[in-house]
């Protein structure tokens, strides 16, 4: 996800957390404790979440090595019981009917396992599942490359397990190495008889694994809003909002600013004069998006600022400053996918435009333009007049090394 550095489960949509999210859904059809695993970095963040979440209990385990998820289910070994377990994953966003499905599948019936499954189109990076003409899963394959799937079904990170202790037993036999140590137990649990089954699910499913899949979940919560406007948001006659947008509380619109939607404005934020904001733009808390600013389908933190500037189909983490006409070039001359480097590999991320992908606390000076699929660290700046065309790092900064020359204009002669 870099260079976004906000855990996955506190992403934040119509202005919950997908971690608060989960548990609604949950707690909805009847769950009332919920075990969360945390590292000492997000602890304090996450707990927060408790706090939002009522007639609930929370108990919070820490997992200090990144183990993946068998590691974290180890680390909640001491507040897991000896009935039945869900194993969630907050950055696997799906509907509740997800939920419904898996529970209604169990209904106390004697399988050992039950998961999530869904058929995929394409490649996805995650794990497949080997089924029989009954549903009941004969393997699991982590991550296998483009062309080596198994099959076209999909492992969703929501399992239901019967026995919390047993799975427990089969996690402690195999190594912690890798991140495919959870599904080593179960496929362990497979060959030594245990009866684990696939349960199908149609409704929405998106899995974040890299930034631009923030872009589809975006879409699914803003698809789903009706029109809702605070009546503490301040909107005169001069301004247009138009379809499903939803404004929160203190939001001010100033004079001939365009709002259209669908669209969601959080608490606090200011459109300013003959702004546009359109086609899924997501706006977090406090920003402020400025004179003669066009946001077009863009996932925004909270508290940026932006002056008569284009952005498009961009990623912008927290508190984040744009100078005045600052630029996201959003599509390649080519018009072919944009491509993004990833660790040590460039991805095709399917996309025909992607804008800039940047980190928090980032700061543009005034026409800077930065090209499609850019990733920018945290507390960057990219001075003015820069265009920038390829990554930049965390805590760097670029400028123009542009000269200008002074001369005498000659003629006419000053009186």
């Amino acid at each position: 996800m870099s260079p976004l550095t906000r855990p996955k489960p506190l992403l934040k949509f119509l202005g919950k957390t997908l971690l608060e999210r989960h548990v609604e859904m949950a707690s909805s059809l009847g769950i009332r404790q919920f075990v969360v695993v945390v590292n000492r970095k997000n602890r304090n963040d996450i707990e927060e979440v408790r706090g939002r979440s009522r007639n609930v209990g929370f108990a919070f385990a820490m997992q200090d090595e990144n183990t993946g998820m068998a590691g974290a289910l180890r680390s909640a070994a001491h507040l897991l019981g000896k009935g039945p377990v869900i194993v969630a994953s907050p950055s696997e966003v799906v509907e509740a009917s997800a939920y419904r499905d898996i529970l209604g599948a169990y209904d106390g019936s004697p399988r050992s396992s039950y998961m999530l499954s869904s058929p995929v189109q394409a490649h996805f990076p995650g794990g497949y599942l080997v089924t029989d003409e009954a549903g009941r899963i004969r393997g699991i394959v982590e991550k296998p490359g483009t062309g080596e799937e198994p099959s076209n079904v999909v492992n969703i990170a929501l399992h239901l397990h019967n026995d919390a202790r047993s799975l427990l037993q089969y996690l402690d036999r195999v190594d912690l190495s890798g991140d495919d140590a959870y599904e080593r137990a179960l496929n362990l649990m497979i060959e030594e008889g245990r009866d684990l089954k696939a349960v199908p699910y149609t409704g929405f499913w998106g899995a974040v694994k890299y930034p631009w899949h923030l872009f589809p979940v975006m879409e699914h919560f803003l698809g789903g809003v009706t029109r809702s406007i605070s009546e503490e948001a301040h909107i005169p006659p001069s301004a247009v909002v138009a379809g499903n947008v939803v404004i929160e509380e203190g939001v001010q619109v100033m004079e001939n600013a365009v709002v259209k939607g669908p669209c969601y404005i959080g608490k606090g934020s200011i459109v300013g004069n003959n702004a546009l904001l359109r086609d899924n733009a997501h706006i977090g808390d406090g920003c402020t998006i400025g004179f003669a600013t066009e946001i077009k389908h863009c996932y925004i933190g909270d508290g940026c600022q932006f002056h008569q500037s284009y952005v498009g189909d961009s990623i912008i983490d927290d508190r984040c400053s744009f100078g005045a006409g600052t630029i996201t070039a959003n599509l390649r001359f080519d018009h072919r996918n944009v491509r993004v480097k990833v660790g040590g590999e460039t991805l095709d991320t399917g996309l025909a435009k992607l804008g800039v992908i940047m980190g928090s606390d980032c700061q543009t000076g005034v026409n800077a333009a930065i090209m499609p699929g850019v990733r920018v660290g945290p507390n960057s700046v990219i001075g003015p007049h820069v265009r920038l065309g390829r990554d930049l790092g965390a805590g760097k900064a670029v400028f123009s090394r542009g000269s200008h020359r002074v001369i005498d204009r000659g003629w006419p002669r000053p009186r």
